[in-house]
C-alpha cells in the first residue's frame, strides 16, 4: 500500500489523472504515464507520409509528443509546425493548382528555416538557395549545414546533425490544424491542397516524413468535397482505443503518480477484474447505485460513461476528485461521480456542439431535439430506438424546421442519423448476455451505411444524457445498462 496521502489539492488531481490537454501536459510527466496504444506503431515508423484521424480529445497531440520526443532521443530530426506558422499560406483558394504549388513551397520555407535556425545558422536568401536545389530539402540542408559553424553547438545537436548527414530522415509533424477550422468550402479546400502538397513532398523528397493530425469532421468533409484524396486514403490511421486499453491507460497514471514502475504490455494482459484492484487507493472498487448500476464494479461504470476518448475518462475523474476534496475525503466514493454526472455530461454536450456546429450549424437543435418525451421517458429502454423508431424521432425533429449542412444542402432524416453516428452521440447497440456491446463510428465507419439494417439498435450514448434529462435524473440510473468490458 502507497504511504502517498491523497488530499486531491488540483495539483494532485492533475498529477494523478493527467492534463485534459497534452500540449499543456509538464513533457516529463506526460512521458512517465502515456500509454501506447495499438495505434502507436501504425503512426511511429518510417513510412513516409501518416495522417491521424480522430475526434477531439482522442490523444492525438500527446501521440505526436512522444513520438517527436523518442525521435530526438534516436537522433532524429524533427519539426513541429502549428497553425500560427502557417496561418498566410493558401489564402486565395480560386486555383486549386497554384494553391497546391503555394503550400509546397511554403512547406518547404519552413521546414528548412526551423532546421536551420536550430542549429544557429540564417539564410536570408531561403527562397532562392532553394531554387538552386530545385525544392530538394535534404539535398538543400546538407549543403547548409555542411557549412554551419557547429563548434559552440552542444553534444545533442551534434549528435542530431551527425545523424541527419548518415541517414538524410526528418520527421514534420504537422498538428493542431482545426484551430479555427469552420467548415466553409474556402476551408476544405485549403486543407485539400495542403494535403495533395504533402504528398507530392514525401514522394520527392526520400527521406522526408509527415506526420498530420487532422479532426475526424475535418477529414471526412474533405475526404468527402475532393476526389483527389483518395490518394491518400491509404496513409489515414484512425486513432480509436478499445475500453480495455483505457483502463490500462488509467491504471499506469495512477501507478506512475505513486512513483511505481509500470510494464504497460503486462498491464494490457491483465483482465478487467486485476487491473481493479489498482484502482483501490484512489476510488471504491463498487458502485453503489441504483439500477443496473447496484454493486457494480467501479470501472464498468467509468467505461460505459466515457465516448472511448482518454480526455472523457480525465474529465470525469477530475470532477469526481473535487467532489471528494470538498468532502474532505480521501478516497473516491460513489457520491462523488453521481455529484459529477450532470456537469460532466453537460460539458460533453457543449463539447460536441462546438466541435461539430461547422459541419451542421444547428446542430445543438438536434440533440437536444433527441431529449426524450412522456412516453419514451415511461419506456424500459427510453433511450434507445430501432431504426424505424430513430427515423420517426427525427422526422417529427424536422417538423420544426428542416437542417442545412454547411454547404446549404439539406440533410434528410437519414443523413441526420448517420451525422449523429459519427460524432458519437449515437451509438450502435446489441445486447449479450453479459452486457451491453456498444460499436462506435471509428470501430464500424460503415455499419450505418444508408441507415441498412445491421441487426443493431441505435442509443443515445450514456455521456449525455443527464444534460438532455436534467429534470428526471433518477430515470437515468434506472434505465442506463453498463456496457461489457470492452
Amino acid at each position: 500500500m502507497t504511504t502517498k496521502k491523497l488530499n486531491f489539492s488540483e495539483e494532485q488531481i492533475q498529477r494523478l489523472f493527467g492534463h485534459e490537454a497534452a500540449e499543456d501536459e509538464a513533457p516529463e510527466r506526460l512521458r512517465e504515464y502515456y500509454f501506447k496504444s495499438s495505434v502507436y506503431d501504425k503512426v511511429v515508423n518510417d513510412l513516409s507520409l501518416r495522417i491521424l484521424v480522430g475526434h477531439k480529445g482522442i490523444g492525438k497531440s500527446a501521440l505526436f509528443k512522444i513520438a517527436m520526443a523518442e525521435e530526438e532521443e534516436a537522433g532524429n530530426l524533427t519539426v513541429l509546425i502549428k497553425p500560427d506558422d502557417i496561418a498566410e499560406i493558401g489564402a486565395d483558394v480560386s486555383d486549386f493548382l497554384k494553391l497546391v504549388r503555394e503550400w509546397k513551397l511554403g512547406l518547404t520555407e519552413i521546414i528548412t528555416q526551423k532546421v536551420l535556425s536550430n542549429f544557429g545558422s540564417t539564410n536570408d536568401s531561403l527562397r532562392s538557395s532553394l531554387a538552386k536545389f530545385g525544392g530538394k530539402i535534404i539535398d538543400f540542408l546538407k549543403d547548409a549545414i555542411d557549412k554551419t559553424d557547429t563548434v559552440n553547438l552542444k553534444p545533442a545537436k551534434l549528435k542530431l546533425i551527425h545523424n541527419f548527414l548518415k541517414t538524410s530522415r526528418i520527421f514534420i509533424y504537422i498538428d493542431d490544424l482545426d484551430r479555427g477550422w469552420q467548415g466553409r468550402k474556402e476551408d476544405i479546400v485549403r486543407i485539400s491542397a495542403l494535403l495533395n502538397a504533402v504528398r507530392d513532398l514525401s514522394s520527392g523528397n526520400h527521406g522526408i516524413k509527415f506526420r498530420i493530425s487532422l479532426r475526424s469532421d475535418v477529414y471526412f468533409l474533405v475526404r468527402t468535397s475532393d476526389e483527389s484524396t483518395d490518394k491518400i486514403e491509404g496513409s489515414v490511421i484512425w486513432h480509436s482505443w478499445s475500453n480495455h486499453e483505457i483502463f490500462a491507460l488509467l491504471v499506469k497514471r495512477i501507478e506512475s503518480f505513486f512513483g511505481k514502475e509500470v510494464d504497460e504490455n503486462l498491464l494490457i494482459r491483465k483482465a478487467p477484474f486485476q487491473l481493479a484492484r489498482y484502482l483501490t487507493p484512489v476510488m471504491e472498487e463498487k458502485f453503489s447505485g441504483r439500477g443496473h448500476w447496484e454493486n457494480a464494479p467501479i470501472y464498468k461504470v467509468l467505461m460505459s460513461l466515457i465516448r472511448k476518448r482518454p480526455r472523457d475518462l480525465v474529465k470525469l475523474c477530475t470532477l469526481a476528485a473535487r467532489q471528494a476534496r470538498d468532502r474532505g475525503s480521501r478516497r473516491i466514493s460513489t457520491v462523488d461521480f453521481e455529484s459529477s454526472f450532470e456537469e460532466y455530461s453537460q460539458g460533453r454536450l457543449q463539447d460536441t456542439i462546438n466541435e461539430f456546429r461547422s459541419e451542421l450549424p444547428e446542430i445543438e437543435r438536434l440533440l437536444l431535439g433527441m431529449k426524450p418525451n412522456k412516453k419514451e421517458k415511461t419506456a424500459k429502454e427510453g433511450w434507445v430506438y430501432t431504426t424505424d423508431a430513430l427515423q420517426k424521432k427525427l422526422n417529427n425533429i424536422c417538423l420544426q424546421g428542416k437542417f442545412l449542412l454547411s454547404n446549404k444542402n439539406e440533410a434528410d432524416i437519414k443523413m441526420l442519423a448517420s451525422f449523429m453516428y459519427k460524432v458519437n452521440f449515437l451509438t450502435a447497440r446489441k445486447e449479450k448476455s453479459n452486457g451491453i456491446k456498444r460499436k462506435y463510428f471509428e470501430e464500424s465507419r460503415y455499419l450505418q451505411n444508408q441507415f441498412a439494417e445491421f441487426g443493431f439498435d441505435w442509443e443515445i450514448h450514456p455521456a449525455y444524457r443527464w444534460a438532455l434529462q436534467p429534470d428526471t435524473i433518477e430515470d437515468v440510473f434506472k434505465t442506463l445498462q453498463l456496457s461489457t468490458d470492452d
